[in-house]
């Protein structure tokens, strides 16, 4: 049991336009992105960086998950450039090492951070896969985000979302996003339905392939639920082509939340 209270049937308005939503005027929320850069390669095939930084400033979010990022030595370090250009803080999270350079996952932020973790999700002889762990702090609050890009067969993501649910139930402290992108083409598969068990359901707009979207791949979820504010996918005229996934945002507000969380901690921490 969670330390906030679930608050079910809350009435809240939510999107799944072609283009983020602009920052209410006076609202106390956070904004989360999830976007697989494909390693800066677009639908035209061709390598271009810029266009990726186009998008995520474009989005204007406080964290961003990011997946398939060249991570450098001895290759470009595209974390580093998107770092720099977009001016916001990096977390790495290597799952792999190429010829090339590191390979994986990130979090680009504005906001301060702390407590990173990187957790192995690797399954046998397949791909290696991770997820990064990180506390964010916002408005005052702490809110936990796990960022990951998980497996290409079913089996992969079955132990995956087991060992991902396993690590959350681990320290529900605080309020927690999970986000990336999931790779998980079943609706009706057991992952999803996991997933939703846990965290209850969050709108999953199509984000695979960016130039027509049929598949939901990329996900964010959030317990508690009724933080969620807005999510949609963005699909601006670049983000169409920077990526052969189109990103996807949501905006929460963990105000009522966050406040039962610290208390409960604290409370916690004086029991010893």
């Amino acid at each position: 049991m969670t330390p906030f209270a679930r608050r079910s049937g809350t009435s809240q308005k939510f999107h799944a336009g072609a283009v983020t939503p602009a920052r209410v005027s006076g609202a106390s929320e956070v904004r989360f992105a999830s976007y697989n850069i494909h390693l800066a390669i677009g639908r035209d095939g061709a390598f271009r960086p810029a266009r990726i930084a186009e998008v995520i400033d474009e989005m204007d979010a406080d964290v961003v998950a990011l997946q398939e990022v060249s991570l450098g030595a001895p290759g470009f370090d595209m974390l580093a450039y998107l770092s720099k250009k977009c001016a916001l803080s990096a977390i790495a999270g290597p799952t792999l090492m190429t010829t090339a350079g590191e390979y994986g996952n990130a979090i680009l932020t504005r906001l301060p951070h702390s407590g990173v973790h990187r957790w192995d999700l690797s399954v046998g002889r397949h791909e290696p896969r991770g997820a990064i762990d990180a506390h964010i702090a916002h408005d005052g609050h702490t809110v936990r985000v796990i960022a990951t890009h998980l497996g290409l067969r079913p089996g992969e993501r079955r132990r995956q979302i087991r060992q991902l649910l396993k690590i959350i139930e681990k320290d529900n402290r605080y309020p927690t996003v999970l986000l990336g992108d999931v790779n998980e083409w079943f609706l009706w598969g057991r992952p999803l339905r996991w997933m939703h068990r846990h965290f209850e359901r969050t709108p999953s707009p199509a984000t695979f392939p960016a130039g027509r979207p049929v598949f939901a791949l990329d996900r964010i979820w959030v317990e508690p639920r009724s933080a969620l504010q807005r999510l949609a996918v963005h699909a601006s005229p670049t983000a169409r082509l920077a990526s052969d996934h189109l990103p996807v945002v949501a905006s929460f507000d963990f105000g009522p939340f966050t406040e039962t969380a610290k208390a409960a901690a604290a409370a916690e921490q004086a029991a010893g």
